[in-house]
């Protein structure tokens, strides 16, 4: 009888520790050992990864699929199949966007409801606003694996203040969770928004005035604050310039548990890329200066950065041409969940010389442990789950609009050229894409849960290298 069920060698095995030229023997759909060298082994199935990396599969930590009630923006089957094509295994599903949002018991069920058919693993956030204080025991009983509070009005899912932040985090605390903030000053950007309006300006240059970095930093600070007097655990979430990650580092390092995450947008993009390309590349925050692109990779380069996610945010393509004539009128998201290890690879690798064990620390090893599914998640170890994602390194692409499996293939980065694209993605064992198609089942993704998993002081990250 064979010993293992699969047998992945003579690749570039990449942890977040160390490159190594060997392989992975899978058994269960868990990782049975790693191999070093190229050494013939028993097996039902071979794969020779030749010229390919071999990285744990990513766990993109901010997704938005839109179900129940908007899975004509983007639904958990056409959501996961878009991970898997871009190497992610394991996603975190934000709780707006739905109708109704996931804050409270009944809506979490209908949502895990409509996630069951999911082709690759998944966990959801719960939210916190002004009238579910009651409602978040019930939400971390249910199996969400962390909290998400807005600071700035977003649609259908209203701020949270300074009081409602306090009292939930107290609560969130005591459950050993913790809470992840979209952090922008409400006060400022609301009145930089009405005078810009007020003159007339609807351009795309407007968008990215109305939301400054001020106000981005005022809002981590309040966050800061808040976190530092109720001693939770706090996460901020699309960090979009380098003095947020600075002052972040420098809360962590007096004491405060707290992490930092950006996206991939923030560093494949910069705000002439809104200019020139419209309201398709909007995003709160918005995109950056150029010059506060290079300075956020430096954070990134620096190891100060914990968690780099997608934060995909798919809509209807008129939502987004709503914004050609105004852009205050265009939705505010980026679709990338597909895009981000390409444009890692490409903006990062191949261009600054980001070492491959920073990129899966920071997209596969960190993002588990923030929710402590780490390592059966997030990592290329004995026991662990076998995610794993096949990357050809030196594979330039242009991406088409026709690669995507969006509902609504729409993106910023559709045009973009990468170098660095994925050949297969295994979820637990099974091969759900290959070949630029995806082949596993809908309904193969199973729920990670989060009650209690916290409790275990597994899910901190490990703040960056150490």
């Amino acid at each position: 009888m064979s010993g293992f069920d699969l047998y992945i060698r003579n690749g570039r095995v990449v942890t977040e520790e160390r490159e190594f030229l060997g392989g992975v023997a899978v058994t269960g759909g868990r990782i049975a050992q790693l191999v070093e060298g190229n050494p013939p082994l028993e097996a039902l199935e071979e794969i020779d990864a030749g010229g390919l990396l071999l990285l744990p599969g990513l766990v993109d930590a901010h997704v938005h699929f839109s179900e129940p009630g908007r899975g004509h923006w983007e639904g958990f089957e056409t959501g996961s199949r878009a991970a898997a094509a871009g190497g992610v295994t394991s996603f975190v599903e934000m709780p707006l966007n739905a109708h109704p949002p996931t804050i409270n018991a009944e809506a979490l069920r209908l949502k895990q409801a409509a996630a069951a058919v999911s082709h690759v693993d998944y966990a959801l956030w719960g939210g916190l606003v002004e009238d579910n204080l009651a409602d978040l025991a019930d939400l971390q009983a249910g199996g969400v694996v962390g909290f998400k509070a807005f600071m700035v009005t977003a649609t259908d899912f209203p701020r949270s203040d300074a009081r409602i932040m306090r009292e939930g985090m107290a609560q969130i605390a005591s459950f050993g969770s913790f809470l992840a903030v979209h952090a922008e000053d409400e006060e400022m950007t609301g009145r930089l928004t009405m005078a810009l309006r007020a003159a007339g300006r609807t351009d795309r240059a407007a968008w990215g005035e109305a939301r400054p970095i001020a106000a981005e930093l005022t809002a981590i600070d309040e966050a800061i604050g808040l976190a530092e007097a109720t001693g939770a655990r706090l996460h901020i979430v699309h960090v979009s310039c380098a003095e947020g990650i600075d002052r972040i580092s420098a809360a962590r390092a007096r004491g405060v548990a707290v992490t930092s995450e950006t996206c991939a947008h923030y560093l494949f993009f910069d705000e002439t890329d809104l200019e020139r390309l419209g309201p398709v590349a909007k995003c709160a925050p918005p995109l950056r200066a150029p010059a506060e692109r290079e300075a956020l990779w430096d954070r990134v380069l620096a190891g100060a950065v914990d968690v780099i996610t997608s934060d995909h945010s798919p809509c209807l393509r008129e939502e987004k041409t709503a914004g050609d004539a105004d852009i205050f009128e265009a939705w505010g998201g980026i679709s990338g969940v597909q895009s981000t290890l390409p444009a890692l690879l490409t903006e990062g690798v191949a261009k600054r010389g980001l070492p491959l064990p920073d990129l899966v620390r920071m997209t596969a090893a960190n993002p588990a442990r923030l929710f402590g599914h780490y390592p059966k998640k997030g990592s290329l170890s004995a026991g662990a789950d076998a995610d794993l994602v096949l990357v050809d390194p030196d594979r330039r692409f242009t991406l088409q609009a026709a690669d995507l499996e969006y509902r609504n293939p729409h993106s910023a980065y559709v045009g973009a050229q990468f170098l660095g694209s994925v050949q297969k993605t295994i979820s637990r064992g099974l091969t759900v894409f290959d070949g630029g198609r995806i082949i596993g089942p809908a309904g193969h993704g199973e729920r990670l849960d989060g009650a209690g998993l916290a409790l275990s002081g597994r899910s901190r990250t490990g703040g960056g290298r150490a």
